[in-house]
C-alpha cells in the first residue's frame, strides 16, 4: 500500500482508532484518536498476549477480531494483515471502534440528568445532546445554534448574571463556569438548570476557541430549597418567640454561623470567628466550657451548659444545648447548637432568690421568735422558732415553768414589765438571760406588750430576738481592744489606762516604769519560724505573772517588748534590784520542739517625777532601754537626761538624712596620699562632709553609722562614687597629676548585687578610667565571704579596680581574708600612728605598725599610714618600710578649689627643688 495513502487515512479525523503495526506488534504510526486514548502504548504493553494472533495472521489468516483491556471496559477492535503484491504480510493494522464509547458515556449523562453542550466561539455556534436541545425549549433543532438564540430562552432576570460568570471564566477572572438560572421550555414553563463548563480548546493566540460543559436541571433541588426556607423561617419564628437561635461552628475552618438575632445581642457581625464568640464568655466559665469541650469531642456527646456572657446592652444569659457532628474517619467536623437567652428569667429568678434570702436571713440573723401569755390563766403558746430559741418542743407550758430557767434579775425584769404593760404602759424593750435544758446560756431582746382584743381574751405578747452572738462579740471586742490575743497580758491602750489611774492615785508612793525588750528574739524567727517565737512570748508572759510583785501592773505593747509599773520600791537601788531579778528570771531558756531556745532580756528603766504620764515615762524607759542594749543582754539602763538627748540626736540625724541629697548638703573634702619614695602625690581620697542647716555640722562617724542601719547609705555612697570620678576626671583634663582617687564604700554597699556594676557605671559615666580608682573597705565588709562578695570583687579586679583595706588593725584582721581577697593596699589606722612619737621603741603601737608594713610586704601590699603629723612620724615609717603616708603633715581634707591651688604648689615646688640641683 502506498505510503502516502496510509498516512492519509491516519490523519483523516475519524472516530474510531486506527493503528499501523510491525510484524513484532510494534506500532509505527497511529491517528490522533489512538493517540489521544493511548491506544499506542496499549498495544506494545500487551504485545505477548496478541502475539499469538500476530502469529496466525502470518500463518495465512486475513483478519481477526481481538480484544484490549483497559481502565475500565475491554476495547474491542479488527486486526487485518497488509501486504504488497498480494505478497507475505509485511505489516498489521489495528481498527478499534472508539465511538460507541462516546455514545455510552453520552447515554449515561443524560441518564444521570446531565444534558451535554459545545460551544465553538470562532463560528458561534453551540451544538448539543438530545436532552440539552429539549431544555432549551428547541425540540427538532439538529443544526448548530448561534449563542444569542440559546440567550433568548434564558429568562431576563437571569441573563445578567449568566452572561457575567460566562465573561469572568472567558477573561480568566473566574477559575471555572458555574451559574443557577431559569431556562423557557417549549410548553413556555420556566425551568430551573444549573450550567457548567470548562475552555476545552484555545487559538494560536492562546484565546478560548471552544467550550464544553453541562446542563443539569435542578428544578426539585430549588423546590426542596424552597421548602426548606420556609421551613427555616418557621424554625426561626418559634426559636425567636422562646428566645432561641441556631448556632453552627465549623471547626476546619473556625468559621461560626448563627441566627441574626444573636449576633446582634452580643454585638458580633457576620464574619466573626469563634474566638470572638469565646471572648464574649466570662473567664469564670472557662472550666464549664473546658468540660462541655471534652464532652462534645472526647466523649462524642451532646452537652448542654448555661453561660453569662457580655452583650451589646449588658450581661446575658444562655442556656446551650450542643451536639458534635463528624466526618466519615470519626473525626468531629462541626457542633451544632441551640441557645436559648435565659436572661429574663435569672433575673427574675435572682430577685426570687434575693427575697427568700432576705427572708431566711431575717430570721436566721435575728433569731426571732414569738409568744402570747393568757393573762388570765398564764399559760404561753409561742412559736416554733420561739420554742427551738428555748431549747423545747412546740407545746404550751406554764409561764412559770419557763421563767424557772431565767436568771433572777431576768425573772423579775419581765414580770416588772408585764405588770407596767398591763397597766397601760407602752410596749417595752429589755434583755433577758436564762438557760436552756442543755445548759447554755442565751441571751434575748424581748419585747413585750399587752392586747386588749374586745373579742378575745386579754394577753401578753412577747417577742424574742437571739442576741447571744452579739453579748459574744461584744465582749470578744472588748478583750481584743484591751489585752494582746497572744500572751492574754494588757495591751496598750489597756495598759495606758491602768497606769494613768494608779500614777495619778499614787502621790508619795516611788514608782517606775521598767521597758523591757527580748534580745536575739528577731534571730528565733529567723532560725525556728515564728511558731517558736509565739512560745517564748509566752513563757515570759507566764514568767512576769509569776515574778511581778502583787498591785504592780505589766503588760505587752509591741512585738517583744513588755511594760510593768513597779509601785512598791523604796528608792533607786529597790527598783534596781528588782528590775535585775526580772531580767535574770525572763532570760531563761524555753524549750521549743525538742530545741532549747536561748535569748536575753535588757531593760530600760524610768523613775517616774511628779506629773508625768504614762506615755513620757514609757519614752524616756525607750532611751533608757536603747542605752541597755549597746551594753548587751541581760542588763538594765535608768534613763538619764543625756541618754535622751542622744537618743533625741540621733532620731534627728535619721529624719535628717532622708532629704540631705536632694537637697544638696552632702559635699566632698579631698586629702592627699603622698609616696615616700617618690616625694611625690600617689592619690587622693575623698572623704565625705554633711552641713544640715539645722543640725549644722555632722561628722561621718556620727552619720555614717546611722545611714548604713537606715539603709540610705548605698543612695549616698553612689552619689560619692559618681562625685569623686567626676571631680577626678576634671582634675585629669586640666592637667593636674595625682595618682588615684580613693572612695570608702560601706559593707551595706557590698551586700548589693548591683554594687560592682554602678561602680564601672560611674566610671564609664563620668570618664574615669577603672584603674585610677581605689575602693576603701573595712575589714568588717570582708567578714561577709559570700557567693556575691566574691562575684563583686571578680568584676571589680576584672575592671582593674584597687582594693584597700581601711583602718587595718582595729577590727577583726584575719590572715585568711587577706590572702583570698584582691586586696592591694593595707592602711594604718590612725590610732596606731598617733602613739608612734610618743611611745619607746618597745611599744605596742611601734609593735603594731612595723608588724602590720611587714605583713604588707610579705602579701607584696603596698602599706598606708594615716594620721601622719610630725616629721618624726614621717621618719619612723620611711624606716619601717612603710610605702605611702596621709595626713595633716601635707594637707588636711581641702575642698576641690584649695586642692587645685595645693597640687599646683606641689608643682611648682618639685620645680625649684629640680632647678636647685641643677
Amino acid at each position: 500500500m502506498d505510503s502516502g495513502l496510509i498516512s492519509s487515512l491516519l490523519d483523516h479525523p475519524v472516530s474510531d482508532g486506527v493503528l499501523l503495526l510491525d510484524r513484532g506488534g510494534r506500532c509505527l504510526v497511529a491517528n490522533p484518536a489512538a493517540r489521544r486514548r493511548g491506544l499506542d502504548k496499549l498495544v506494545e504493553h500487551h504485545a505477548l498476549s496478541l502475539a499469538g494472533l500476530y502469529a496466525r495472521l502470518l500463518a495465512g489468516e486475513r483478519e481477526l477480531p481481538c480484544e484490549l483491556p483497559d481502565t475500565g471496559a475491554p476495547l474491542r477492535g479488527l486486526l487485518r494483515t497488509v501486504e504488497i503484491d498480494a505478497g507475505t504480510p509485511v505489516a498489521f493494522s489495528l481498527s478499534i471502534r472508539l465511538s460507541e464509547d462516546i455514545d455510552d458515556w453520552l447515554e449515561a449523562a443524560e441518564s444521570g440528568g446531565h444534558a451535554l453542550w459545545v460551544w465553538d466561539l470562532r463560528h458561534d455556534q453551540m451544538r448539543g445532546s438530545g436532552a440539552w436541545i429539549e431544555w432549551v425549549g428547541l425540540p427538532g433543532q439538529d443544526a448548530p445554534l448561534p449563542f444569542q438564540n440559546i440567550e433568548q430562552r434564558i429568562h431576563p432576570d437571569d441573563r445578567v448574571a449568566m452572561r457575567t460568570a460566562l465573561a469572568d471564566y472567558l477573561d480568566g477572572t473566574a477559575a471555572h463556569y458555574l451559574c443557577e438560572y431559569r431556562c423557557e421550555a417549549a410548553d413556555g414553563t420556566w425551568r430551573w438548570v444549573r450550567d457548567s463548563g470548562r475552555i476545552t480548546a484555545r487559538d494560536a493566540q492562546g484565546r478560548p476557541s471552544k467550550v464544553a460543559g453541562t446542563l443539569t436541571c435542578i428544578d426539585s433541588q430549588k423546590g426542596l430549597e424552597q421548602t426548606l426556607r420556609e421551613q427555616r423561617s418557621l424554625v426561626e419564628d418559634t426559636q425567636r418567640l422562646a428566645g432561641m437561635a441556631s448556632w453552627r461552628w465549623d471547626l476546619a475552618s473556625g468559621r461560626v454561623e448563627s441566627a441574626d438575632a444573636l449576633r446582634g445581642a452580643l454585638g458580633l457581625d457576620g464574619d466573626a470567628r469563634v474566638r470572638a464568640w469565646l471572648r464574649r464568655c466570662r473567664r469564670g466559665d472557662r472550666p464549664v466550657l473546658r468540660r462541655a469541650w471534652r464532652d462534645l469531642h472526647e466523649q462524642g456527646r451532646p452537652a448542654q451548659f448555661e453561660l453569662v456572657v457580655a452583650g451589646a446592652g449588658g450581661p446575658l444569659h444562655l442556656q446551650v444545648w450542643a451536639s458534635p457532628q463528624f466526618d466519615a474517619m470519626g473525626a468531629p467536623r462541626r457542633v451544632l447548637a441551640q441557645v436559648q437567652d435565659v436572661t429574663r428569667q435569672r433575673r427574675l429568678d435572682a430577685e426570687v432568690h434575693r427575697r427568700g434570702a432576705l427572708l431566711r436571713r431575717v430570721a436566721a440573723l435575728g433569731r426571732i421568735g414569738g409568744c402570747e401569755i393568757d393573762a388570765d390563766t398564764r399559760v404561753l403558746h409561742w412559736t416554733g422558732e420561739c420554742a427551738g430559741l428555748h431549747g423545747r418542743e412546740d407545746e404550751s407550758l406554764p409561764l412559770a415553768e419557763l421563767l424557772r430557767h431565767y436568771t433572777t434579775e431576768s425573772r423579775e425584769a419581765l414580770e416588772a414589765a408585764m405588770s407596767r404593760v398591763a397597766d397601760g404602759a407602752p410596749a417595752e424593750t429589755l434583755e433577758l438571760c436564762f438557760y436552756r435544758p442543755d445548759g447554755e446560756q442565751i441571751w434575748t431582746q424581748a419585747v413585750v406588750d399587752f392586747d386588749r382584743d374586745a373579742g378575745g381574751p386579754p394577753r401578753y405578747l412577747v417577742l424574742f430576738r437571739d442576741i447571744s452572738g452579739e453579748r459574744a462579740a461584744t465582749e470578744r471586742i472588748e478583750r481584743l481592744a484591751h489585752f494582746d490575743a497572744l500572751t492574754g497580758l494588757p495591751n496598750r491602750a489597756r495598759l495606758r489606762h491602768d497606769v494613768d489611774a494608779a500614777l495619778a492615785g499614787g502621790a508619795g508612793v516611788y514608782q517606775a516604769l521598767l521597758l523591757l525588750d527580748i534580745s536575739g528574739f528577731g534571730g528565733i524567727n529567723e532560725a525556728h519560724g515564728h511558731a517558736a517565737g509565739d512560745i517564748v512570748l509566752r513563757a515570759v508572759a507566764a514568767r512576769l505573772h509569776m515574778l511581778v510583785d502583787a498591785g504592780d501592773l505589766f503588760g505587752r505593747i509591741g512585738a517583744d517588748e513588755f511594760v510593768v509599773l513597779l509601785q512598791h520600791g523604796a528608792g533607786r537601788d529597790d527598783v534596781a534590784a528588782t528590775a535585775q531579778r526580772l531580767v535574770t528570771g525572763l532570760s531563761d531558756p524555753v524549750p521549743a520542739a525538742g530545741e532549747v531556745l536561748r535569748f536575753g532580756v535588757s531593760a530600760g528603766i524610768a523613775v517616774r517625777p511628779p506629773g508625768v504620764g504614762f506615755d513620757e515615762l514609757l519614752r524616756a524607759a525607750g532611751v533608757a532601754l536603747h542605752g541597755a542594749r549597746q551594753r548587751g543582754r541581760n542588763h538594765i539602763e535608768f534613763y538619764s537626761p543625756d541618754a535622751w538627748r542622744r537618743a533625741r540626736r540621733r532620731l534627728d540625724i535619721e529624719h535628717a538624712l532622708r532629704g540631705a541629697l536632694e537637697h544638696e548638703e552632702f559635699s566632698l573634702a579631698y586629702q592627699p596620699q603622698i609616696d615616700l619614695d617618690q616625694q611625690t602625690v600617689c592619690g587622693v581620697e575623698a572623704l565625705l562632709r554633711w552641713e544640715h542647716p539645722a543640725l549644722g555640722t555632722c561628722p561621718p562617724d556620727e552619720f555614717i553609722e546611722i545611714a548604713e542601719s537606715t539603709g540610705d547609705i548605698v543612695a549616698i555612697g553612689e552619689w560619692v562614687l559618681r562625685e569623686a570620678c567626676r571631680q577626678a576626671a576634671a582634675w585629669d583634663a586640666a592637667g593636674l597629676a595625682f595618682g588615684r582617687m580613693s572612695v570608702n564604700v560601706s559593707a551595706v554597699q557590698l551586700r548589693d548585687p548591683g554594687f560592682a556594676q554602678r561602680v564601672l557605671a560611674a566610671c564609664s559615666a563620668t570618664g574615669w578610667p577603672p584603674a585610677r580608682l581605689e575602693l576603701e573597705i573595712t575589714e568588717s565588709a570582708l567578714l561577709l565571704d559570700t557567693d556575691a562578695l566574691w562575684a563583686c570583687f571578680g568584676v571589680l579586679q576584672s575592671a582593674c579596680v584597687g582594693l584597700a583595706v581601711d583602718d587595718f588593725g582595729t577590727g577583726f584582721s584575719s590572715l585568711s581574708y587577706l590572702s583570698r581577697f584582691p586586696v592591694g593596699r593595707l592602711k594604718i589606722d590612725r590610732s596606731f600612728i598617733a602613739e608612734l612619737a610618743d611611745a619607746d621603741a618597745n611599744g605596742r603601737a611601734v609593735a603594731v605598725t612595723r608588724a602590720i608594713i611587714q605583713l604588707g610586704t610579705a602579701l607584696r601590699m603596698r602599706v598606708l599610714a594615716e594620721g601622719v603629723e610630725s616629721d618624726a612620724d614621717e621618719q619612723l615609717l620611711r624606716d619601717y618600710g612603710c610605702n605611702e603616708v596621709q595626713g595633716y603633715l601635707y594637707a588636711r581634707p581641702l575642698p576641690p578649689r584649695e586642692l587645685v591651688r595645693w597640687l599646683q604648689g606641689q608643682v611648682q615646688a618639685v620645680a625649684q627643688q629640680h632647678l636647685a640641683l641643677a
